[in-house]
C-alpha cells in the first residue's frame, strides 16, 4: 500500500510493518511504501498511526464487505 503525498519523480521506499487486525488481533505481515520526502514527517506519523488503528485482515475485511 502506498501512503502519503508523492510526486512523480520522488524516490519511494519500502517500510516493513508489524500489523495487527484492529478487529480480531491477528498478526498480518505487510508493509507500505512512502516517498523519501514524506517519510519521517509529522503528517506521515499521524497517517501511519491511523492506518494501523483501522487495519483489517483479509477475513475481517471480507466479513465487513458482505455485511454491508
Amino acid at each position: 500500500m502506498i501512503i502519503g503525498k508523492h510526486d512523480k519523480g520522488d524516490k519511494m521506499i519500502q517500510i516493513d510493518l508489524d500489523l495487527q487486525c484492529s478487529n480480531c488481533g491477528k498478526n498480518v505481515p505487510g508493509g507500505i511504501k512512502a516517498s523519501e520526502k514524506y517519510y519521517g514527517t509529522e503528517l506521515f506519523e499521524k497517517e501511519l498511526e491511523l492506518f494501523q488503528e483501522n487495519y483489517l485482515c483479509g477475513i475481517c475485511r471480507d466479513k465487513k464487505r458482505l455485511k454491508n
